[in-house]
């Protein structure tokens, strides 16, 4: 490892490489502190070339590579356990706009939010929102596959790409990018590398696809009595098509929000067992404003919403966001958790929260869910917070036999032990162990076809 540790250093130019720990430190750490690592050395490339040319100098010498973007991944994938790490946070640049394409070229280490804002700026959306967009990277999100809170009407990451560029195990360069909406000469190859989360290539660049600003965007607050209560309204909410967001929250994930942080306030006089946040997506302000008075009046007659705040005014919705942006920072205050990003069939929502918090109590009587998240998706956060009183440490040593039962149950029903945070090492025994056999196989075919060293991120995933 040393001769190719020297290697790098040597040709490498100036700045596009450092061994000074306090600068690699933050490098080494996950944001809830479940993963700590150690590199030998940090590459800080300001260029797909420089990228390409220090992964042929660890393929020569079979140096294994992780790269990581903002550092907010949350199974793992991105804690090197030394690797030489990689990090593509100096190649930010937004290369292209071009609105009659509707692309967008932007570099990996560029953040979610300065996308947002440069097609903002543009006069578009780039519909992915994340509660970490001003930290997360488009070569982190494009390489876990994110999610967000707008599936429900523009679809996961892979839908939003055109194509990317990588730099290969080999030091080579696959350049798909592209705004052609039909290119159909062979494998999608540019998908292979979306959700792959580092496994094959890392991802320099990206082009993204863009879409017509709304007119207006029309938020609205919601108290329930049940899960149940907010898939029953998932329907009528969406017709017509403009149904933008679909986020609910329980009552103990709303209260850890509202009354830990000074800034949010509840907007609510009483409390509900359950929270629906809301987007439709529409041209004016009174368009809007009527079709959340008819929709939510529809369901108050029927009994299925308690209370609702409509918003007015720009501020009002900013506030009622801000809700459901500091959710996963308020269990926190909830103490130790254990937590799980999965998906059923939006149907089986209901079910799901009736077995899995049956099942969480015979583990740990006391424990407490958290189940939130894309109910437009059929993706839940579905977490476990310890029992008051209780020993931190103590709790979290129930991972797996709190993860066990709820993987269990989402098999059942047909769904999915990861929805968008990705397999990294958390979940790299669960896929290996659920996943059917020809599946692994192929993926592991990939894998060895991309990768035959396995110098690429080789401890995630497979």
């Amino acid at each position: 490892m040393s001769v190719g540790i020297d290697t790098l250093k040597t040709a490498l130019p100036e700045g596009a490489w450092t061994q000074d720990p306090d600068l690699i430190h933050p490098h080494l750490r996950e944001w809830r502190d479940k993963y700590f690592g150690a590199t030998p050395i940090m590459l800080t490339p300001r260029t797909t070339e420089e990228v390409a040319a220090a992964v042929k100098i660890c393929a020569e010498h079979k140096l294994s590579l992780m790269p990581q973007g903002g550092n907010t991944g949350l199974v793992g994938g991105n804690t090197p356990q030394g690797e030489a790490l990689i990090s593509l946070k100096k190649m930010a640049a937004i290369r292209d706009i071009n609105p009659t394409a509707n692309a967008m070229t932007v570099e990996a280490g560029a953040t979610l939010q300065s996308v947002l804002d440069a097609a903002d700026g543009a006069n578009r959306k780039f519909p992915l929102t994340l509660s970490s967009q001003g930290s997360c990277t488009v070569g982190g999100v494009l390489s876990t596959n994110a999610g967000g809170n707008h599936v429900l009407k523009y679809g996961t990451t892979k839908e939003l790409v055109f194509g990317v560029e990588a730099v290969l195990a080999d030091g080579s360069i696959f350049n798909g990018l592209t705004s052609l909406r039909k290119d159909n000469t062979g494998y999608d190859l540019n998908r292979l590398f979306l959700g792959a989360e580092g496994t094959l290539g890392i991802i320099t660049a990206a082009t993204l696809k863009l879409f017509p600003k709304p007119g207006y965007v029309q938020r609205a607050l919601i108290g329930l009595d049940s899960a149940a209560s907010a898939v029953s309204l998932l329907e009528p909410f969406r017709a017509g098509g403009r149904l933008a967001m679909f986020e609910v929250m329980p009552a103990i994930g709303y209260r850890a929000v509202v009354d830990n942080f000074e800034a949010v306030r509840d907007p609510f006089t009483e409390r509900h067992p359950w929270y629906l946040l809301c987007d439709w997506e529409v041209e004016t302000e009174e368009d809007g404003l009527s079709i959340a008075e008819t929709i939510i009046g529809r369901a108050l007659e029927a009994d299925l919403v308690t209370d609702a705040i409509i918003a007015v005014n720009e501020t009002q919705a900013a506030d009622i966001l801000s809700i459901r942006e500091h959710m996963s920072a308020g269990q926190k205050f909830l103490g130790g958790s254990v937590k799980h990003d999965i998906t059923v069939p939006i149907d089986k929502i209901p079910d799901f929260f009736i077995l899995a918090d049956t099942a969480m109590q015979a583990v740990v009587p006391g424990c407490r869910p958290v189940g939130f998240g894309h109910f437009g998706d059929g993706n839940i956060h579905y977490n476990i917070a310890q029992p008051e009183g209780t020993d931190r440490e103590k709790f979290l040593a129930n991972w797996d036999a709190l993860s066990q039962p709820v993987f269990d149950i989402v098999d059942s029903l047909g769904g999915s032990i990861s929805a968008e945070h990705g397999i990294g090492i958390m979940k790299r025994g669960d896929l290996a162990e659920r996943a059917s056999p020809v599946k692994m196989k192929l993926l592991r075919a990939v894998k060895a076809a991309l990768d035959p060293d396995r110098i690429m991120n080789p401890r995630v995933m497979i």
